[in-house]
């Protein structure tokens, strides 16, 4: 069984996030064989994210709650929460959350406990993606699409992304479930050192925070 990843359940400034670069990343071995053709290998089953947070710092205010978050992460050390200002819902952007946005699966009438996650792509290789942190309070969930109560069918393990019904609750066999949600993506800082120059800041140049998404 892996060790447990340090992880604080704490969000970097949302304001900073704001203007911040990134997206995902693939990790694909390519082959070009004599005749000019290719052999393409993806060595990775899921996509990783990074982002540099340097983008969003305007400010020697901003600057300073940075370094005050690296430190409490000890650099490199602890993961935490961040909002990926592109990819944090379960629709589509600028769509309010709905419990049918996206399908976990189906009732056996058994099964209690089922994983958030969010698609994409449906045509030709379309991606499940684990949601491992979403935000507290923005969960919906459906079953056969009448949505249901939490509290009395079910709940939500927000640092681990896993909703399970109650006893009386519990999906019936061939029952569709569904969820709408809002997400963080965990990462953490892919450096231990923040070089920060004042007199290049001040005449417009950005410092560079690295962060890494990590996988849970």
């Amino acid at each position: 069984m892996p060790a447990l990843i340090p992880f604080h359940e704490v969000r970097f400034p949302t304001a900073i996030a704001f203007g911040s670069s990134g997206g995902p990343e693939r990790r694909t071995e390519i082959v070009t064989l004599g005749s000019g053709h290719e052999e393409r290998n993806g060595r990775w089953a899921d996509s990783r994210r990074r982002y540099n947070a340097g983008y969003g710092i305007r400010s020697l205010d901003d600057l300073h709650a940075v370094i005050a978050f690296f430190e409490e992460r000890r650099g490199r050390l602890y993961g935490f929460r961040w909002r990926d200002r592109i990819d944090f819902g379960s629709g589509l952007p600028g769509a309010g959350v709905t419990p049918t946005d996206q399908t976990l699966g189906a009732g056996d009438g058994s099964t209690a406990a089922f994983q958030l996650a969010k698609h994409y792509g449906a045509l030709h290789a379309s991606w499940l993606r684990t949601i491992r942190k979403p935000v507290a309070g923005t969960v919906r969930v459906a079953v056969d699409g009448v949505e249901q109560d939490e509290g009395a069918d079910w709940s939500c393990d927000t640092t681990t992304g896993l909703v399970t019904f109650a006893g009386g609750s519990i999906p019936a066999d061939g029952a569709t479930v569904t969820a709408g949600f809002t997400f963080d993506v965990p990462v953490r800082f892919d450096t231990d050192h923040l070089e920060i120059n004042l007199t290049s800041f001040a005449a417009g140049d950005i410092p560079a925070i690295p962060l890494v998404e990590i996988r849970l």
